[in-house]
């Protein structure tokens, strides 16, 4: 199983990519924090460090290796991907614990707003000789208070047959398979896609040292990625899974969950999956 492509974007490009979007939509959220929180946060993180050199006895050789990987992380741009697919998903567990509805995962570092709006039934944005298995979804997005939910809001993004995303590597169209649908009067939508690939992170960077000195592996599982709103109701950000893949039990950013696994069903062209969601109401 490979993703390689003649033009597979660089660490460094795609870590460029990544922290100018973030930059430009989220930089800002936290500027509200309190300085106790601050506080309290950074000194138990740097506790946690101070306590992992005392009990492992870290030398001044390990420590130089960590500073200079670190300053190599920023040079190369790739701090989005790194807490990106090694920290989110514990900010994810956290930040939705509450929910009573469906489950989410991570956003990860490839999403970009303002997809272009495919009604209730339509087709993502591709090529005309985009490769991949055609995939038919059909869904209904609900409250946990029970109603439909008429003009929800799907936002749907994921990698091409390469395990590519556009915007974030050379030579593919800007929308891609990337489009938004708007559920009608009964919420409930039908997406034409393509099944995606699965696809490694980029490995010729600071990241991708860090996967080699650790003997870990940079695969990630294929997935389609998705942000579901209405209004009245929290965000939902997930990811969605297929059965079989070999590293849905060794995702290298651990998001697969149980519950994010579709059941998709062979088609005369293709596959059909069915899948929904329901949205847990703003609570004041």
């Amino acid at each position: 199983m490979t993703a390689t492509h003649r033009d597979a974007p660089t660490a460094a490009g795609s870590g460029a990519n990544a922290t100018d979007r973030f930059k430009s939509d989220k930089t800002t959220q936290g500027a509200g924090t309190p300085p106790e929180r601050v506080n309290l946060l950074a000194r138990e993180v740097l506790s946690a460090v101070h306590e992992t050199i005392r009990r492992h006895k870290v030398t001044y050789e390990e420590y130089n290796a960590l500073k200079a990987w670190l300053i190599d992380v920023g040079e190369t741009g790739e701090w989005p991907l790194f807490l990106d697919v090694w920290v989110e998903h514990v900010v994810e567990d956290v930040a939705t614990e509450h929910r009573q509805g469906s489950r989410g995962t991570i956003e990860g570092p490839y999403y970009v707003p303002g997809a272009p709006e495919q009604g209730a039934r339509g087709s993502v944005p591709t090529r005309a000789d985009e490769p991949g298995t055609p995939l038919v979804w059909t869904g209904q997005v609900t409250s946990t208070d029970g109603p439909a939910l008429a003009g929800a809001k799907i936002e749907l993004w994921h990698a091409d047959a390469d395990g590519l995303y556009s915007q974030f590597a050379p030579g593919i169209p800007e929308w891609n398979l990337r489009a938004t649908f708007t559920t009608d009067a009964e919420g409930r939508f039908e997406i034409h896609t393509i099944r995606p690939a699965p696809y490694q992170i980029p490995t010729d960077g600071a990241c991708g040292k860090l996967i080699a000195a650790a003997g870990w592996h940079p695969w990630r599982p294929a997935h389609l990625h998705v942000k579901v709103s209405a209004p009245g109701h929290e965000l939902l950000t997930a990811q969605l899974y297929f059965p079989g893949d070999e590293h849905n039990d060794d995702d290298i950013a651990s998001a697969v969950k149980p519950e994010l696994i579709l059941e998709p069903k062979p088609a005369d062209d293709g596959e059909t999956v069915s899948y929904g969601f329901a949205l847990d109401p703003v609570r004041n």
